[in-house]
């Protein structure tokens, strides 16, 4: 849990400095504050599968999965959710399995602030407009 924290702060701090740097977009510029968006959603998606990845490596580390594709799949339906239910960790394993979908609901909710501060700053959400004040 602690690895995905890290890989996720250090994503979304590279993201920040990334945006900071970054010239403001005109409001009627589609295609900057389009492109500005796909790159973020690319970015952010990059960084769950790292952190999926850890999960499946630990799985097959600790021969709670039976090999690595497997554990893969397994992890990207426990990280986001999905809960199929056709795989299962061993019973001494269940509490972890859960410890990783809690892990996983709590970075793509942080994404989704980023995402959203993101949009803010393309689209000038939150800034006083100077003319009606």
């Amino acid at each position: 849990m602690a690895v995905c924290v890290v890989i996720h702060a250090a994503g979304l701090i590279a993201a920040f400095h990334w945006i900071r740097d970054r010239p403001e977009p005109v409001r009627s510029d589609f295609w900057t504050g389009t492109w500005m968006l796909v790159v973020t959603v690319g970015w952010v998606v990059l960084m769950h599968i790292c952190q999926i990845a850890v999960w499946a490596f630990f799985y097959v580390w600790k021969d709670a999965m039976p090999d690595l594709d497997t554990s893969f799949y397994f992890s990207v339906v426990t990280y986001t959710t999905t809960g199929y239910g056709d795989l299962v960790l061993p019973d001494d394993w269940h509490l972890v399995g859960g410890v990783e979908a809690l892990t996983g609901i709590l970075m793509c909710g942080l994404s989704t602030g980023f995402f959203f501060a993101v949009f803010s700053k393309i689209f000038g959400l939150g800034r006083r407009n100077s003319a009606a004040g």
